[in-house]
């Protein structure tokens, strides 16, 4: 059923590097619900494969000295949803990765496998991308940490050297602490689809939650990589919570996003409904922070 090569288990985070390097043409398998199914349509055949699955110090969610959040690699996705710490803190993030595909897919995909593959239409990656995440890297030299705008470099392509392998996820408590968010995802059809595009804002409002103090955007599916819009995001910021500011951080996206035309969705189409994503996940977000419009 699956042309390979040869089929390798890493038992530890330095068992993993150690056969990155003796088999640099490798492809690492997690879940198995990409890598697989490219085997399967023949994309990947006669690879090596290294699976990581088996080294659970790469799963769980807990809180670092400092308060940081630390996603393991290995987490999947329906942990991610159901974790206490997501569910206070950051449940966006749970609500963002319960739109992945089937429960069968959720309870076997990873949130490392969904960054590193480097897709744009990733659901994790948008809702990461504006919380300020930070990938934790680990190879033979140690871990490097990299904020996740600079983890991505091209559609398909991220920053993981030839003795890397994504360890963690690390979400800063300066990024969540006392910040709401909300995602949209729009797809064709309402489950099992990829995303044509998703939306994920968040906000800290002002002690009397009338005022923005700090509002971030980021887009899948609106440019090669997940992106930010910080033009959206300055004109937000510092201003009162009413319609006419809803409106303006709308659209000021459009100075940032660079969506395509695609048998998918048109350029035109994509960048309308940006802006009405933007809308009403900025809308929610406010609620959820206590704000009442204006």
């Amino acid at each position: 059923m699956y042309d390979m090569n040869a089929f390798y288990e890493a038992e530890s985070v330095q068992d993993a590097v150690r056969l990155r390097l003796e088999h640099p043409e490798a492809q690492i398998i997690a879940g198995g619900t990409d890598v697989l199914v490219q085997m399967r349509e023949g994309k990947r055949a006669g690879k090596e494969l290294i699976s990581i699955y088996g080294i659970d110090s790469m799963r769980g969610i807990s809180l670092d000295a400092e308060e940081n959040i630390r996603i393991g690699s290995l987490t999947s996705f329906s942990h991610i949803t159901r974790d206490p710490i997501i569910q206070k803190y950051i449940n966006v993030l749970g609500e963002a990765v319960d739109t992945i595909g089937g429960p069968q897919i959720r309870n076997a995909g990873t949130i490392g496998g969904n960054t590193c593959n480097g897709v744009t239409s990733a659901d994790s990656a948008s809702t990461l991308m504006a919380w300020d995440a930070i990938v934790e890297l680990t190879g033979q030299n140690g871990v490097r940490l990299l904020p996740i705008q600079e983890f991505y470099l091209s559609a398909g392509k991220v920053d993981l050297r030839p003795d890397e392998i994504q360890t963690a996820i690390l979400i800063p408590k300066s990024s969540y602490e006392n910040c709401f968010g909300h995602y949209i995802k729009y797809a064709m059809r309402n489950a099992m689809d990829i995303a044509t595009t998703g939306c994920s804002v968040n906000v800290v409002l002002s002690a009397d939650q009338k005022t923005i103090q700090r509002s971030r955007i980021a887009y899948g599916v609106a440019g090669p990589v997940p992106m930010r819009a910080p033009s959206a995001e300055e004109a937000a910021k510092g201003k009162p919570l009413t319609e006419e500011t809803v409106e303006v951080f709308a659209k000021a996206v459009l100075q940032d996003i660079h969506p395509r035309d695609s048998w998918r969705a048109s350029k035109d189409f994509r960048e309308h409904i940006a802006v009405e994503m933007a809308k009403r996940c900025l809308i929610e977000s406010c609620k959820r922070a206590g704000g009442v419009m204006a």
